[in-house]
């Protein structure tokens, strides 16, 4: 081919990326992803496509939010307004009247009961707090399980038998979750203090009617007791490690616990905002927390809103929705105190470089000062982790996994010793 011809050809194909970078949108969604097409000025090199350097003052004081935003170049950028808190106040001391109670743990049961994420799964996180709080004050077991366990549980195995044969947890029963989808909900609100229900005698499910589960606690330690919560026409029986349930009716959960001490209930909610607790009757919450002698209520929400939303707007409007669940809570709990965890750090890819989530500061800032004007205690996963950018530190040293999200198991035990350990100073 003629020199000219391959000059000409080379003048028409920057012609035709010129033209595409003038028509085609900076930013579109596909699914889940983000794509990103330069404009004329950064593909010229005219306009730089990193995002100016913005200084983020200190959570640990008042201040004016000046964290940026993702935004098209062309868009004017929303305006994150300020927030506002006493950074003097140590939130431990909304924690009174648990600490109060420990002081009965000799002589009776106190239970705190941990709802979470899937950063919680596995009983990650609480297996640590409960270690530490059982070291102190004694308690045994591992507390709160469903009937049919669909997530392993690091620190209990369970086997589930129906008809005498064992089947799979997603084989056996009909379950229904205030955090499933709409056609696994239940109207009446009856899910128990698990947010989800195991429905014995199912018509779709055969043979669901008798139903033997073993759990076997992991560690081998010894507990005391076993708790049942269900509708009176279950019967159950057990021995040793084994219950055996018939009838007909609702199974909300199963715990093994000991008499006196502490129990610590590890509660997982996969992919759940954190919404969903004035959705489950307050009759059944209240009854279970002051039959139970619940005296902590741990919440750990926040990071599921943080990919697909990049807006501050949409991040005030959760942090309120989840405020009106601590009310709940509060409500259906006025003994216990309450402590929310934030999210912690999470990244993602921007202009091809992993950085932190720009709502996650603020998300963390609004969620502290929330607590504070609630008057619950608040521990900043996101602040103790390092801040910014820390997930990947805890990548490069085997604590996180590489969705840059999610903690591995080392980091899941860093982060549970982090907040029993900060539990536990306060308590003078």
């Amino acid at each position: 081919m003629r020199p000219s011809k391959v000059l000409l050809f080379i003048f028409a194909v920057m012609a035709c990326l010129a033209v595409m970078c003038l028509v085609l949108p900076h930013r579109w969604e596909v699914g889940s992803r983000t794509l990103r097409w330069p404009t004329l000025g950064e593909a010229i090199g005219a306009v730089s496509s990193q995002p100016s350097e913005v200084c983020i003052p200190p959570d640990t004081i008042a201040t004016t939010d000046t964290l940026p935003t993702v935004q098209e170049k062309t868009e004017e950028k929303p305006v994150v307004p300020t927030v506002r808190v006493d950074s003097t106040t140590d939130s431990r001391v909304f924690l009174s009247a648990f600490y109060a109670s420990l002081a009965e743990a000799s002589t009776r049961a106190i239970r705190v009961v941990h709802y979470g994420d899937s950063q919680i799964e596995e009983d990650r996180i609480t297996t640590e707090i409960r270690k530490h709080l059982q070291a102190r004050y004694g308690g045994a077991g591992v507390g709160l399980m469903p009937l049919a366990q669909t997530i392993p549980n690091r620190s209990v195995k369970q086997q589930l038998f129906m008809s005498g044969r064992r089947v799979a947890a997603l084989q056996g029963p009909r379950r229904y979750m205030v955090y499933a989808l709409r056609q696994d909900q239940r109207q009446d609100g009856l899910y128990g203090p698990m947010g989800q229900v195991c429905w014995m005698a199912d018509s779709l499910v055969r043979g669901s009617e008798e139903i033997t589960t073993v759990c076997t606690p992991t560690d081998g330690a010894p507990y005391t007791r076993w708790r049942v919560l269900a509708d009176t026409s279950v019967h159950y029986t057990h021995h040793g490690d084994t219950m055996h349930l018939q009838g007909r009716g609702a199974v909300y959960g199963l715990s093994q616990e000991s008499n006196t001490g502490i129990i610590v209930d590890n509660i997982p909610m996969r992919g759940c905002l954190g919404l969903v607790f004035t959705k489950i009757d307050a009759g059944q919450l209240s009854r279970f927390y002051s039959e139970a002698n619940v005296r902590l209520i741990i919440m750990q929400f926040g990071g599921n809103a943080i990919p697909f939303n990049e807006h501050p707007g949409t991040i005030q409007g959760i942090v309120k929705g989840l405020r009106d669940q601590v009310r709940y809570i509060k409500a259906c709990a006025p003994e216990a105190s309450i402590l929310f965890v934030g999210p912690s750090d999470m990244l993602t890819q921007i202009d091809g470089e992993w950085q932190t989530y720009p709502m996650v500061p603020y998300m963390d800032r609004l969620l502290r000062k929330m607590a504070l004007e609630e008057e619950i205690a608040y521990f900043s996963l996101y602040r103790w982790m390092g801040g910014s950018g820390s997930m990947l530190r805890w990548q490069e040293v085997g604590l996180a996994t590489s969705d840059g999200v999610h903690f591995l198991r080392s980091g899941a035990r860093k982060a549970g010793n982090a907040i029993a350990e900060w539990i536990l100073e306060g308590n003078y």
